[in-house]
């Protein structure tokens, strides 16, 4: 009695064992490859300024830059205002950086699918080499700019690609994928400022962040499990044209009888490419999604470029400089609890989120503008919050996307919605150069 059925029992739990196996590797994959996607975005900026610090000319470009660094690092630059800041906003930074992966997502969704994902992955991962090369090597400003520019390509082009490859994975590993993006931004402050702190130049620990790069290839071509529909190595046209060509053949192959009861537009219509009409469609759907997740990136980066270094208490224990570290750093931390969370629950109103994050730069705004808070301790609480709040908001968008988007959109709406949290944020970077200007000439 004990051998009955033993032969049909066997595979259950071993299938089971394989299956929990490759969720858990693809997982780990997605995870290792948000971190590295946004590794090269969290630290390029404050390593390409240390690096022009470096090559002062004495000529009017390499002051600016020097100037600008400060502002990065919470210096004074020596004003009259009542404000110990810059008169050159962070923001000017936040611009160069997300314009580019602003452009890409707004135009790529719609032309993206002609590339196959391994060259997209590979494009992403020669973009953040050279981005590390460029600014590590680089002789004079526009160099470094470029270095900049690269960088930014290839956070966004990575975003909207890998966006789109959950599609193909159980739904789970968009948490995985959302957590890496939220450690890449504790991982990538510490590590380069671990690594000049402890005496290395930035020369050279951008040549030792050329293994992030590596370590994307390995996680995509080594670690993920593909499945057989992923389109590998040939664009989403070619994969429909030989959907369509096996189709066709299959009817061609079937009885006579049963071609009458056949109807095989509808089937033809739903393997081949999304239409413009379509795809605008999905974007108007997607409105609901996009709009609220762009609303909290646009005051939670309002607070960080346009706000952040404003808050500055002269009589608390730390520094401006110290003070402003602090604050982003816990940001991060915010961001990267937040984005770990999908697994243990799910929010599904977006807008709420959104309010709740305009509230908080309403207050900040006003804190700048009358200097009520009575110290840095309540700052920090309210980054963190801010962080908290930004990246749930992230990963429930992208969830609910998922979850709630027909097969056959998905893919075009992962991609899509990604532009959500660019737009946002450059708007904040625009809007808070003359709010910064203000504060600095009170």
């Amino acid at each position: 009695m004990e051998r009955t059925g033993s032969v049909n029992a066997d595979p259950g739990p071993a299938s089971d064992t394989n299956g929990r196996f490759t969720k858990r590797r693809n997982w780990a994959g997605f995870w290792v490859l948000g971190l590295c996607n946004n590794f090269a975005y969290v630290v390029m900026l404050s390593a390409a300024h240390d690096i022009l610090i470096k090559q002062e000319t004495g000529n009017a470009t390499s002051s600016t830059q020097a100037t600008l660094t400060v502002g990065l690092q919470g210096g004074n630059s020596s004003n009259s205002s009542r404000y110990d800041c810059n008169p050159v906003s962070t923001a000017a930074v936040l611009l160069a950086d997300i314009l580019p992966t602003l452009v890409i997502k707004l135009f790529a969704p719609f032309v993206i699918h002609k590339m196959p994902y391994g060259v997209r992955v590979l494009l992403c991962i020669v973009m953040a080499s050279s981005s590390f090369l460029l600014v590590s090597f680089s002789s004079a400003v526009s160099m470094s700019i470029i270095g900049v520019i690269f960088a930014s390509f290839s956070s966004g082009l990575g975003e909207l690609s890998f966006l789109s490859l959950t599609v193909f994975y159980t739904r789970d590993v968009l948490e995985g994928w959302g957590s890496g993006t939220g450690g890449a931004g504790v991982a990538g402050a510490l590590l380069y400022s671990g690594l000049t702190q402890a005496g290395l130049s930035p020369r050279v620990t951008l040549l030792i962040m050329l293994v992030v790069p590596v370590f994307m290839f390995i996680s995509y071509f080594f670690l993920l499990v593909p499945p057989s529909t992923l389109p590998q190595w040939r664009s989403r046209e070619a994969e429909y044209a030989v959907v369509g060509s096996e189709e066709r053949q299959q009817l061609i192959n079937e009885p006579e009888e049963e071609e009458q009861h056949e109807i095989p537009t509808p089937v033809d219509r739903s393997t081949g490419p999304l239409t413009i009409t379509e795809k605008l469609h999905v974007i108007r759907g997607l409105l609901r999604f996009v709009f609220p997740l762009g609303v909290v990136y646009f005051a939670e980066y309002f607070i960080n470029q346009g706000l952040m270094e404003l808050l500055y208490f002269p009589n608390f224990s730390l520094s401006h400089a110290e003070q402003y570290r602090w604050y982003q750093t816990l940001y991060q931390i915010g961001v990267l609890v937040s984005r770990s969370s999908l697994c243990c629950f799910q929010f599904r109103k977006i807008w709420l989120l959104s309010l709740l994050q305009v509230l908080n730069a309403v207050l900040l705004f006003f804190a700048v503008l009358y200097q009520f808070l009575p110290n840095a301790w309540l700052v920090f609480v309210i980054v963190l919050y801010e962080g908290l709040l930004g990246g749930a908001a992230y990963v429930n968008t992208f969830y609910f996307i998922s979850k709630e988007t027909k097969d056959r959109h998905r893919e075009f709406a992962m991609a899509a919605s990604s532009v959500g949290d660019s737009l946002g944020i450059a708007l904040a970077g625009a809007v808070s150069f003359p709010v910064h200007r203000y504060f600095c000439d009170l």
